[in-house]
Protein backbone atom coordinates (compact mmCIF):
# COMPACT_ATOMS: atom_id res chain seq x y z
CA UNK A 1 0.00 0.00 0.00
CA UNK A 2 1.19 3.19 -1.24
CA UNK A 3 0.65 5.98 1.83
CA UNK A 4 -0.51 9.11 0.65
CA UNK A 5 2.01 11.27 2.24
CA UNK A 6 4.72 10.51 -0.08
CA UNK A 7 2.27 11.53 -2.68
CA UNK A 8 1.57 15.24 -2.15
CA UNK A 9 2.49 16.44 -5.19
CA UNK A 10 0.34 13.55 -7.01
CA UNK A 11 -2.83 14.59 -4.96
CA UNK A 12 -2.53 18.47 -6.23
CA UNK A 13 -1.93 17.24 -9.89
CA UNK A 14 -5.05 15.41 -8.86
CA UNK A 15 -6.98 17.91 -7.40
CA UNK A 16 -6.27 20.17 -10.03
CA UNK A 17 -7.55 17.81 -13.09
CA UNK A 18 -10.93 17.07 -10.78
CA UNK A 19 -11.57 20.49 -10.54
CA UNK A 20 -12.89 20.78 -14.02
CA UNK A 21 -16.66 20.97 -13.00
CA UNK A 22 -16.07 23.66 -9.74
CA UNK A 23 -14.20 25.43 -11.71
CA UNK A 24 -16.54 25.37 -14.72
CA UNK A 25 -19.51 25.96 -12.80
CA UNK A 26 -18.55 28.76 -9.63
CA UNK A 27 -16.13 30.77 -11.46
CA UNK A 28 -19.25 31.74 -13.73
CA UNK A 29 -22.42 32.27 -11.07
CA UNK A 30 -21.46 35.54 -10.45
CA UNK A 31 -21.65 36.96 -13.82
CA UNK A 32 -25.32 34.94 -14.48
CA UNK A 33 -27.20 38.09 -13.83
CA UNK A 34 -25.35 39.80 -16.85
CA UNK A 35 -25.38 37.38 -18.69
CA UNK A 36 -29.12 37.15 -18.76
CA UNK A 37 -29.60 40.75 -19.38
CA UNK A 38 -27.33 40.59 -22.32
CA UNK A 39 -29.36 37.92 -23.73
CA UNK A 40 -32.80 39.67 -22.67
CA UNK A 41 -33.61 36.55 -20.69
CA UNK A 42 -35.39 35.57 -17.39
CA UNK A 43 -32.31 34.44 -14.96
CA UNK A 44 -33.65 31.37 -14.72
CA UNK A 45 -32.70 30.30 -18.20
CA UNK A 46 -29.37 30.87 -17.60
CA UNK A 47 -29.37 29.23 -14.24
CA UNK A 48 -31.08 26.31 -16.31
CA UNK A 49 -27.36 25.94 -17.80
CA UNK A 50 -26.05 24.74 -14.39
CA UNK A 51 -28.43 21.78 -15.37
CA UNK A 52 -27.31 21.59 -18.92
CA UNK A 53 -23.65 21.38 -18.04
CA UNK A 54 -24.17 18.46 -15.21
CA UNK A 55 -26.41 16.44 -17.70
CA UNK A 56 -23.35 17.13 -20.43
CA UNK A 57 -20.53 16.38 -17.56
CA UNK A 58 -22.94 12.85 -17.32
CA UNK A 59 -23.15 11.70 -20.52
CA UNK A 60 -19.26 12.67 -20.80
CA UNK A 61 -18.22 9.94 -17.49
CA UNK A 62 -20.32 7.71 -19.34
CA UNK A 63 -17.97 7.73 -22.68
CA UNK A 64 -14.57 9.00 -19.65
CA UNK A 65 -14.85 5.48 -18.26
CA UNK A 66 -14.40 2.99 -21.02
CA UNK A 67 -12.28 5.63 -22.90
CA UNK A 68 -9.64 5.58 -19.41
CA UNK A 69 -9.78 2.16 -19.02
CA UNK A 70 -8.87 1.13 -22.70
CA UNK A 71 -6.53 4.33 -23.47
CA UNK A 72 -5.13 5.06 -20.19
CA UNK A 73 -5.71 7.50 -17.32
CA UNK A 74 -3.02 10.18 -19.08
CA UNK A 75 -4.24 10.31 -22.73
CA UNK A 76 -7.90 10.22 -21.90
CA UNK A 77 -7.23 13.36 -20.00
CA UNK A 78 -5.30 15.07 -22.74
CA UNK A 79 -8.02 14.35 -24.96
CA UNK A 80 -10.84 15.52 -22.84
CA UNK A 81 -8.90 18.86 -21.60
CA UNK A 82 -8.36 20.07 -25.18
CA UNK A 83 -12.51 19.65 -26.45
CA UNK A 84 -13.33 21.20 -22.92
CA UNK A 85 -10.68 24.16 -23.96
CA UNK A 86 -12.18 23.95 -27.36
CA UNK A 87 -15.70 24.84 -25.98
CA UNK A 88 -14.93 27.12 -23.36
CA UNK A 89 -13.22 29.54 -26.52
CA UNK A 90 -16.33 28.88 -28.49
CA UNK A 91 -18.62 29.70 -26.36
CA UNK A 92 -17.39 33.22 -26.20
CA UNK A 93 -18.64 33.76 -29.67
CA UNK A 94 -22.72 32.50 -28.64
CA UNK A 95 -25.39 34.97 -30.23
CA UNK A 96 -28.24 33.50 -28.27
CA UNK A 97 -29.21 31.48 -25.32
CA UNK A 98 -29.52 28.17 -27.08
CA UNK A 99 -26.16 28.67 -28.34
CA UNK A 100 -25.09 29.18 -25.03
CA UNK A 101 -26.90 26.08 -23.76
CA UNK A 102 -25.49 23.86 -26.60
CA UNK A 103 -21.79 24.75 -26.37
CA UNK A 104 -21.97 24.25 -22.67
CA UNK A 105 -22.86 20.46 -23.18
CA UNK A 106 -20.57 19.98 -25.71
CA UNK A 107 -17.72 21.78 -23.19
CA UNK A 108 -19.34 19.71 -20.03
CA UNK A 109 -19.39 16.17 -22.09
CA UNK A 110 -15.19 16.75 -21.98
CA UNK A 111 -15.30 18.11 -18.72
CA UNK A 112 -16.78 14.41 -17.78
CA UNK A 113 -13.91 12.65 -19.79
CA UNK A 114 -11.51 14.56 -17.74
CA UNK A 115 -12.82 14.04 -14.25
CA UNK A 116 -12.83 9.78 -14.05
CA UNK A 117 -9.13 10.11 -14.69
CA UNK A 118 -8.89 11.77 -11.63
CA UNK A 119 -10.73 9.09 -9.51
CA UNK A 120 -9.41 5.94 -11.32
CA UNK A 121 -6.17 6.92 -10.68
CA UNK A 122 -6.47 6.73 -6.91
CA UNK A 123 -8.19 3.85 -7.11
CA UNK A 124 -5.24 2.24 -9.09
CA UNK A 125 -2.55 3.81 -6.26
CA UNK A 126 -4.89 3.28 -2.95
CA UNK A 127 -6.83 1.26 -1.33
CA UNK A 128 -9.43 1.04 1.84
CA UNK A 129 -9.03 4.05 4.92
CA UNK A 130 -5.77 5.00 2.73
CA UNK A 131 -7.83 5.75 -0.83
CA UNK A 132 -10.55 7.81 1.60
CA UNK A 133 -7.99 9.83 3.04
CA UNK A 134 -6.62 10.66 -0.30
CA UNK A 135 -10.03 11.68 -1.68
CA UNK A 136 -10.68 13.62 1.11
CA UNK A 137 -7.23 15.26 0.84
CA UNK A 138 -7.95 15.87 -3.11
CA UNK A 139 -11.43 17.04 -1.50
CA UNK A 140 -9.34 19.89 0.51
CA UNK A 141 -7.56 20.82 -2.22
CA UNK A 142 -10.26 20.94 -4.31
CA UNK A 143 -12.16 22.65 -2.06
CA UNK A 144 -10.25 25.74 -2.89
CA UNK A 145 -11.19 25.71 -6.46
CA UNK A 146 -14.87 27.17 -5.78
CA UNK A 147 -13.65 29.19 -3.04
CA UNK A 148 -11.67 31.40 -4.84
CA UNK A 149 -13.59 30.42 -8.24
CA UNK A 150 -16.37 33.20 -8.09
CA UNK A 151 -13.92 35.60 -6.65
CA UNK A 152 -11.86 35.24 -9.89
CA UNK A 153 -15.49 35.30 -11.55
CA UNK A 154 -16.55 38.79 -9.57
CA UNK A 155 -13.41 40.04 -10.58
CA UNK A 156 -13.36 39.42 -14.31
CA UNK A 157 -16.63 40.70 -14.48
CA UNK A 158 -15.73 43.51 -12.82
CA UNK A 159 -13.13 44.57 -15.44
CA UNK A 160 -14.63 43.19 -18.36
CA UNK A 161 -18.03 40.92 -19.99
CA UNK A 162 -19.19 37.80 -19.09
CA UNK A 163 -16.96 36.34 -22.10
CA UNK A 164 -14.12 36.96 -20.21
CA UNK A 165 -14.73 34.25 -18.11
CA UNK A 166 -14.68 31.46 -20.71
CA UNK A 167 -11.86 32.72 -22.33
CA UNK A 168 -10.45 31.86 -18.57
CA UNK A 169 -12.29 28.25 -18.23
CA UNK A 170 -9.70 27.70 -21.80
CA UNK A 171 -6.29 29.00 -20.59
CA UNK A 172 -7.52 26.93 -17.58
CA UNK A 173 -8.10 23.58 -19.53
CA UNK A 174 -4.63 24.60 -21.51
CA UNK A 175 -2.90 24.82 -18.29
CA UNK A 176 -3.56 21.75 -16.41
CA UNK A 177 -3.24 19.67 -19.87
CA UNK A 178 0.49 20.96 -20.10
CA UNK A 179 1.10 19.68 -16.33
CA UNK A 180 -0.88 16.15 -17.08
CA UNK A 181 1.46 15.71 -20.58
CA UNK A 182 4.53 16.80 -18.41
CA UNK A 183 3.82 14.95 -14.77
CA UNK A 184 1.51 12.20 -14.67
CA UNK A 185 2.42 8.76 -15.23
CA UNK A 186 0.33 6.30 -16.50
CA UNK A 187 -1.54 3.70 -13.51
CA UNK A 188 -3.60 1.79 -15.48
CA UNK A 189 -2.98 -1.89 -16.37
CA UNK A 190 -5.30 -2.84 -19.57
CA UNK A 191 -7.65 -5.71 -19.14
CA UNK A 192 -9.51 -7.02 -22.20
CA UNK A 193 -13.05 -6.72 -21.81
CA UNK A 194 -15.86 -5.41 -23.14
CA UNK A 195 -17.82 -2.27 -22.17
CA UNK A 196 -20.96 -3.98 -21.67
CA UNK A 197 -19.36 -6.36 -19.49
CA UNK A 198 -17.38 -4.03 -17.63
CA UNK A 199 -20.95 -1.60 -17.07
CA UNK A 200 -22.34 -4.88 -16.36
CA UNK A 201 -19.42 -5.51 -13.53
CA UNK A 202 -20.24 -2.52 -11.81
CA UNK A 203 -24.19 -1.79 -12.31
CA UNK A 204 -24.69 -4.87 -11.12
CA UNK A 205 -22.60 -4.95 -7.72
CA UNK A 206 -25.88 -3.97 -5.16
CA UNK A 207 -23.10 -3.23 -2.29
CA UNK A 208 -20.97 -0.70 -4.54
CA UNK A 209 -24.22 0.93 -5.67
CA UNK A 210 -25.73 2.05 -2.15
CA UNK A 211 -22.56 4.03 -1.64
CA UNK A 212 -22.50 5.51 -5.17
CA UNK A 213 -26.28 6.26 -4.95
CA UNK A 214 -25.81 7.89 -1.45
CA UNK A 215 -22.46 10.08 -3.01
CA UNK A 216 -25.10 10.99 -5.39
CA UNK A 217 -27.95 12.39 -3.13
CA UNK A 218 -25.72 14.26 -1.47
CA UNK A 219 -24.31 15.92 -4.35
CA UNK A 220 -27.48 16.77 -5.23
CA UNK A 221 -28.61 18.23 -2.08
CA UNK A 222 -24.86 20.22 -2.14
CA UNK A 223 -25.50 21.44 -5.05
CA UNK A 224 -29.33 22.86 -5.04
CA UNK A 225 -27.73 25.58 -3.04
CA UNK A 226 -24.78 25.89 -5.39
CA UNK A 227 -27.37 26.81 -8.13
CA UNK A 228 -29.79 28.87 -6.21
CA UNK A 229 -26.33 31.05 -4.28
CA UNK A 230 -26.82 33.51 -6.36
CA UNK A 231 -30.53 33.97 -6.24
CA UNK A 232 -30.26 33.67 -2.09
CA UNK A 233 -27.53 36.18 -1.78
CA UNK A 234 -27.36 38.65 -5.12
CA UNK A 235 -31.07 38.37 -5.86
CA UNK A 236 -32.76 38.08 -2.54
CA UNK A 237 -30.27 39.39 0.11
CA UNK A 238 -29.20 42.23 -2.09
CA UNK A 239 -25.30 40.87 -2.17
CA UNK A 240 -23.28 42.86 -4.32
CA UNK A 241 -21.59 40.74 -6.67
CA UNK A 242 -18.57 42.14 -5.70
CA UNK A 243 -19.22 40.83 -2.28
CA UNK A 244 -20.98 37.53 -3.29
CA UNK A 245 -17.87 35.27 -3.16
CA UNK A 246 -17.32 36.76 0.38
CA UNK A 247 -20.41 35.31 1.55
CA UNK A 248 -20.32 32.21 -0.85
CA UNK A 249 -17.07 31.55 -0.23
CA UNK A 250 -17.87 31.00 3.66
CA UNK A 251 -19.52 27.82 3.08
CA UNK A 252 -16.38 26.01 1.58
CA UNK A 253 -14.35 27.57 4.33
CA UNK A 254 -16.15 25.54 6.65
CA UNK A 255 -16.29 22.67 4.16
CA UNK A 256 -12.49 22.64 4.13
CA UNK A 257 -12.39 22.73 7.94
CA UNK A 258 -14.51 19.60 8.04
CA UNK A 259 -12.62 17.40 5.20
CA UNK A 260 -9.62 17.64 7.83
CA UNK A 261 -12.15 16.60 10.52
CA UNK A 262 -13.05 13.75 8.56
CA UNK A 263 -9.17 12.76 8.46
CA UNK A 264 -8.82 12.96 11.78
CA UNK A 265 -11.86 10.41 12.59
CA UNK A 266 -10.58 8.16 10.10
CA UNK A 267 -8.41 6.70 12.50
CA UNK A 268 -10.96 6.01 14.59
CA UNK A 269 -14.22 5.69 13.17
CA UNK A 270 -15.36 3.54 10.27
CA UNK A 271 -16.21 5.35 6.85
CA UNK A 272 -19.71 4.10 6.81
CA UNK A 273 -20.37 5.35 10.43
CA UNK A 274 -19.01 9.09 9.49
CA UNK A 275 -21.10 8.84 6.40
CA UNK A 276 -24.42 8.40 8.57
CA UNK A 277 -23.81 10.91 11.02
CA UNK A 278 -22.85 13.52 8.43
CA UNK A 279 -26.64 12.70 6.34
CA UNK A 280 -28.58 12.62 10.33
CA UNK A 281 -26.82 16.51 10.45
CA UNK A 282 -27.95 16.97 7.08
CA UNK A 283 -31.69 15.94 7.98
CA UNK A 284 -31.75 18.06 11.27
CA UNK A 285 -30.14 21.23 8.50
CA UNK A 286 -33.29 20.75 6.76
CA UNK A 287 -35.82 20.51 9.03
CA UNK A 288 -34.52 23.93 10.41
CA UNK A 289 -34.44 25.84 7.24
CA UNK A 290 -37.65 24.49 7.21
CA UNK A 291 -39.34 26.47 10.14
CA UNK A 292 -36.97 29.20 9.39
CA UNK A 293 -38.34 29.46 5.35
CA UNK A 294 -40.35 32.66 5.54
CA UNK A 295 -38.46 36.07 6.00
CA UNK A 296 -35.54 34.45 7.19
CA UNK A 297 -32.62 36.66 8.64
CA UNK A 298 -29.00 36.21 6.56
CA UNK A 299 -27.54 34.91 8.80
CA UNK A 300 -29.22 32.23 9.93
CA UNK A 301 -28.90 30.94 5.93
CA UNK A 302 -25.63 31.21 5.77
CA UNK A 303 -25.35 29.13 9.23
CA UNK A 304 -27.77 26.59 7.96
CA UNK A 305 -25.85 26.34 4.37
CA UNK A 306 -22.87 26.93 5.10
CA UNK A 307 -23.64 23.46 7.85
CA UNK A 308 -25.37 21.55 5.12
CA UNK A 309 -22.53 21.67 2.57
CA UNK A 310 -19.86 21.23 4.75
CA UNK A 311 -21.47 17.42 5.54
CA UNK A 312 -19.84 16.72 2.22
CA UNK A 313 -16.56 16.54 2.91
CA UNK A 314 -17.70 12.79 5.02
CA UNK A 315 -20.16 11.59 2.55
CA UNK A 316 -17.76 12.65 -0.50
CA UNK A 317 -14.55 10.22 0.05
CA UNK A 318 -16.00 8.16 2.25
CA UNK A 319 -18.46 6.90 -0.29
CA UNK A 320 -16.18 7.07 -3.32
CA UNK A 321 -13.69 5.07 -1.27
CA UNK A 322 -16.39 2.74 -0.20
CA UNK A 323 -17.79 2.47 -3.94
CA UNK A 324 -14.64 2.10 -5.61
CA UNK A 325 -12.95 -0.21 -3.42
CA UNK A 326 -15.06 -3.26 -4.77
CA UNK A 327 -13.20 -2.32 -8.74
CA UNK A 328 -9.53 -3.44 -9.29
CA UNK A 329 -9.99 -3.95 -12.85
CA UNK A 330 -12.58 -1.45 -13.69
CA UNK A 331 -12.03 1.85 -12.02
CA UNK A 332 -12.18 3.89 -14.83
CA UNK A 333 -15.59 2.72 -15.43
CA UNK A 334 -16.18 2.70 -11.80
CA UNK A 335 -15.87 6.12 -11.42
CA UNK A 336 -17.63 7.10 -14.30
CA UNK A 337 -20.44 5.49 -13.07
CA UNK A 338 -20.10 7.58 -9.85
CA UNK A 339 -19.94 10.86 -11.67
CA UNK A 340 -23.08 10.06 -13.62
CA UNK A 341 -25.20 8.90 -10.86
CA UNK A 342 -23.24 12.21 -8.74
CA UNK A 343 -24.30 14.60 -11.56
CA UNK A 344 -26.99 13.00 -13.55
CA UNK A 345 -29.28 13.22 -10.22
CA UNK A 346 -28.12 16.41 -9.57
CA UNK A 347 -29.08 17.73 -12.81
CA UNK A 348 -32.63 16.34 -12.54
CA UNK A 349 -33.20 17.02 -8.75
CA UNK A 350 -31.84 21.12 -9.34
CA UNK A 351 -33.92 21.29 -12.40
CA UNK A 352 -37.16 20.44 -10.29
CA UNK A 353 -36.22 22.58 -7.70
CA UNK A 354 -35.34 25.51 -10.36
CA UNK A 355 -39.28 24.53 -12.00
CA UNK A 356 -40.26 25.37 -8.15
CA UNK A 357 -38.43 28.74 -7.99
CA UNK A 358 -40.20 31.12 -5.96
CA UNK A 359 -39.21 33.80 -3.90
CA UNK A 360 -39.71 31.99 -0.61
CA UNK A 361 -37.01 29.49 0.76
CA UNK A 362 -39.44 26.65 0.84
CA UNK A 363 -38.74 24.66 -1.90
CA UNK A 364 -35.18 24.40 -1.09
CA UNK A 365 -35.73 23.26 2.61
CA UNK A 366 -37.86 20.74 1.67
CA UNK A 367 -36.33 19.41 -1.54
CA UNK A 368 -32.77 19.31 0.90
CA UNK A 369 -34.54 17.56 3.44
CA UNK A 370 -36.04 14.94 1.44
CA UNK A 371 -32.56 14.19 -0.51
CA UNK A 372 -30.82 13.81 3.07
CA UNK A 373 -33.67 11.19 4.37
CA UNK A 374 -33.69 9.20 1.23
CA UNK A 375 -29.62 8.79 0.98
CA UNK A 376 -29.77 7.86 4.91
CA UNK A 377 -32.51 5.30 4.24
CA UNK A 378 -29.88 3.86 1.52
CA UNK A 379 -26.65 4.54 2.93
CA UNK A 380 -28.21 2.29 6.72
CA UNK A 381 -28.45 -0.95 4.95
CA UNK A 382 -24.57 -1.33 3.53
CA UNK A 383 -22.82 -4.11 5.21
Amino acid sequence: MKKAVNHIYLIVLLSILSSVAPIATDTYIPSIPEIASDFNVTIEKIELTLSIFLIGFSIGQIFGGPISDRIGRRKSSLFGLMGFAFFSFIMIFSSTIYELWLYRFFEAIFGGIVVVNAMAVVRDKFHGTEAAKVFSLIGTIRSIAPLIAPAIGSLIIHFFSWQAVFLYLTLYALFTAFLIYKDLDESYTYVKQSIYQSYKMVLTHKTAMKAMLTLALGFSGFFIFIAKSSFIYIEYFKISTDYFPLFFGFNFIILIGMIKVNIEFLKKFNPIDLVKYSLLIQIITGVVWIINYNEPSLTIIMILMATYMSMMAFVFGNCMALALEHFSQNAGVASGVVGVLQFGLGAIISSIALVFHSNSFLAIGVSITLISIIAFLIIRTYK
